[in-house]
């Protein structure tokens, strides 16, 4: 299903679970390298405002659904993709590493939040191994030397799987960079995953993410930050969902 933000499309190519640990452990059993963006209402916002995170979205190899809104304009195009957000694919990714023999590294958060993250991974996937954590400074520029040497860093601890919990648009600029700059590296955009599985941050109960409501939780917890952005959500729908109908009629 192909998005058109404005200054370009992005498509969404991986369709389904298997299809994404089938790619993924292809690349990296074969040293290959991609960048994989998770997409969702908010990216498609700022795609349209950001040309520096629309050149960086042009980068990314891989695109899954993160947000029941874009598995919904799929399906009305006629085309089925699964929900496949980006803090749900940090476990089945690490266990994919694992059983191909790869170290994954950790990029994002704090010093405490990636050590309680990689505790957590580990138990969960035995056998995983964490060859590198990096904890950005604040103002950490995605295309600065400090991104070249984080890249560096990572390259050099043996990683072959990057998660990238910097938040859009840093995230998917950096993916972009390390593309270029370590392509046989793989790295993968998760926002808050890794806080999610340190415990720092909440994420919406099982159950309301199942009914498709973990944006209204999101935004009642912290309405001041989240009602903006879900309202420019909401106003682009209308217009997608026009031309998901159209690709259905053909």
């Amino acid at each position: 299903m192909e998005f058109d933000h404005g200054a370009g499309r992005v498509r969404v190519n991986i369709t389904g679970h298997a299809d994404l640990l089938g790619e993924v452990g292809a690349r990296l059993r074969a040293h290959r390298g991609f960048a994989l963006a998770t997409l969702n209402l908010d990216h498609l916002v700022k795609l349209r405002r950001d040309a520096e995170f629309a050149t960086a979205y042009a980068a990314q190899d891989l695109v899954t659904a993160d947000g029941n809104p874009v598995v919904w304009l799929s399906r009305l195009a006629g085309r089925e993709v699964a929900l496949l957000p980006g803090a749900d694919l940090i476990a089945p990714l690490a266990a994919e590493a694992a059983r191909c023999g790869v170290a994954v590294a950790f990029i994002g958060g704090t010093e405490e939040s990636l050590a309680r993250a990689e505790r957590a991974l580990q138990a969960r996937v035995p056998g995983l191994r964490v060859a590198a954590r990096i904890a950005p400074p604040m103002g950490f520029d995605p295309e600065g030397a400090e991104a070249d040497a984080a890249l560096d860093a990572v390259a050099a601890s043996g990683a072959g799987l990057v998660f990238l919990a910097l938040g859009a648009p840093k995230q998917e600029r950096l993916a972009a960079r390390g593309r270029a700059r370590q392509p046989q590296l793989g790295f993968v955009s998760i926002g808050a995953g890794l806080d999610f599985l340190a415990g720092t941050q909440q994420r919406a109960p099982r159950l309301v993410r199942r009914l498709a409501l973990e944006w209204l939780w999101r935004a009642g917890s912290n309405p001041a930050r989240l009602a903006g952005r879900y309202a420019r959500c909401a106003a682009i729908l209308p217009g997608h969902a026009l031309r998901a109908w159209r690709m259905r009629r053909g």
